[in-house]
């Protein structure tokens, strides 16, 4: 069958063209640009509806209503990870939660025409496209792939998940952390006192009777690093009946806090962000089950009577 194209004017002088089938996910960049461009924030449905009557209306009901192996609507998913690579790049941020606008950067692209290779050459998308970009993908196997995608919905949620943490309370980030540790096995856990805890944000009870404790620092930043004198006063504030604590940040440790951590005569363990979402991830704290895919293989063992 052939592809056919219509010609239709925006909004803005430009015209875009509108592929009578399924649009692929970058296919959606300029769509999505286009539709945030009047400067409003978008909630995620609304930009998602907007979208596909401006542009994709006219694909047949059969098309529209097309869906996923996992069971989501085709098209949505497409736009939503149009909108995910467009984050990413810098084309568009999220003023709030579940709220969508488009940047400086987005309006400027608006003048070219907009390709996968430009968002993906941006200085801070994502680490696992830009590693996996250059590789042969001719020769993957089909369970390659399907790897391969995995991984890439898994970097995209830790991603996500880590830009969630640098924005929420910070009393709440400790209380997030003191969750963790618990569902790891740690015991039960108490906040200390947000007025006067001493330099010490929680304290786990490795036994029930209390004997051992972990004291715990979390340090909710956005950009700055945990330095060493971070470390100095978490040590300073460890009282006697305990040597070990695990000091957590949503960035990193600089050299200083490094090398002053492991020369501590208390046992410290640091967590920094990459390694505090791989956490998370793994036991299940802020993130929770979207779908379960079911692969099928031959069943040898059925033939074997034959």
């Amino acid at each position: 069958m052939g592809r056919l194209t219509l010609n239709v004017k925006c909004h803005s002088t430009k015209q875009s063209i509108i592929n009578m089938e399924i649009p692929k996910f970058h296919e959606t960049f300029i769509p999505i640009l286009e539709t945030l461009s009047d400067g409003n924030v978008y909630t995620h449905r609304k930009l998602l509806d907007d979208v596909i009557e401006k542009y994709y209306s006219k694909l047949s009901k059969e098309l529209l209503e097309t869906k996923t192996k996992s069971g989501e609507i085709l098209i949505e998913n497409r736009i939503a990870w149009g909108k995910s690579y467009l984050k990413k790049g810098g084309y568009i941020h999220y003023p709030e939660r579940g709220k969508v606008e488009i940047t400086t950067k987005g309006k400027d692209s608006l003048q070219k025409d907009l390709k996968l290779s430009d968002v993906t050459a941006a200085d801070d998308f994502f680490d696992f496209y830009n590693n996996e970009k250059n590789k042969d993908h001719d020769t993957a196997t089909p369970q390659d792939l399907i790897d391969k995608g995995f991984i890439a919905i898994e970097s995209q949620v830790k991603n996500d998940l880590l830009e969630r943490l640098t924005a929420i309370d910070p009393y709440y980030f400790e209380k997030v952390i003191l969750i963790l540790l618990e569902k790891m096995g740690y015991g039960d856990f108490i906040v200390t006192s947000k007025s006067n805890d001493g330099g010490i944000d929680g304290i786990i009870n490795e036994d029930k009777l209390g004997l051992e404790k972990i004291y715990i620092q979390a340090k909710r930043f956005t950009e700055n690093k945990v330095r060493e004198k971070d470390i100095r006063n978490f040590i300073g504030a460890m009282s006697g009946d305990t040597r070990k604590g695990v000091f957590v940040t949503t960035t990193s440790f600089d050299a200083g806090a490094i090398k002053k951590a492991h020369e501590a005569h208390h046992s410290i363990v640091l967590i920094d962000g990459p390694k505090l979402v791989d956490l998370m991830y793994q036991y299940g704290i802020g993130v929770q089950v979207k779908t379960y895919y079911e692969i099928k293989e031959l069943d040898v063992d059925f033939f074997i009577g034959e």
